[in-house]
């Protein structure tokens, strides 16, 4: 297996992008998993286990899906591994800190600084694809 450092900008981007992937299915089975307990089929019953769990998929797979775009849109423009490795592990750590945070059901520190690493991640991102459709790419 190849160091991050010697990965190329697409297995960093798979990597990544797996990994974010593989989150939201065990956040997905953590939501099947309380309606088969709690027997509910849709919504979540009026049980605040589902309810919290379905939160808690939900909240992932609205900031998941864009940033996996944008970190394969950095790699189609020839954004170094480097650069992809920063933005996804900030993105996957920033996911993976603020789920279970938030799992929790108290108001703590790593809801903060999950939500920060997200912002930071899809910001920066963002201006990234912003200034290559102006300047170009690394490569030409």
């Amino acid at each position: 297996m190849a160091l991050l450092t010697e990965m190329t900008a697409a297995q960093a981007t798979a990597l990544w992008t797996g990994l974010m992937v593989l989150l939201m299915v065990f956040l997905a089975a953590r939501v099947i998993t309380s309606r088969r307990a709690n027997r509910v089929l849709l919504g979540d019953g009026g049980n605040a286990e589902l309810a919290l769990a379905a939160r808690v998929f939900g909240n992932a797979s609205e900031y998941i899906p864009a940033g996996i775009g944008a970190i394969v849109a950095l790699t189609l423009l020839g954004i170094p591994g480097l650069a992809i490795h920063v933005i996804g592990g900030m993105l996957f750590l920033g996911r993976l800190i603020h789920a279970l945070s938030l799992s929790n059901r108290k108001p703590t520190i790593g809801r903060v600084v999950g939500m920060s690493l997200t912002l930071l991640a899809l910001l920066g991102a963002g201006s990234m694809l912003v200034v290559h459709a102006f300047v170009g790419s690394p490569h030409g």
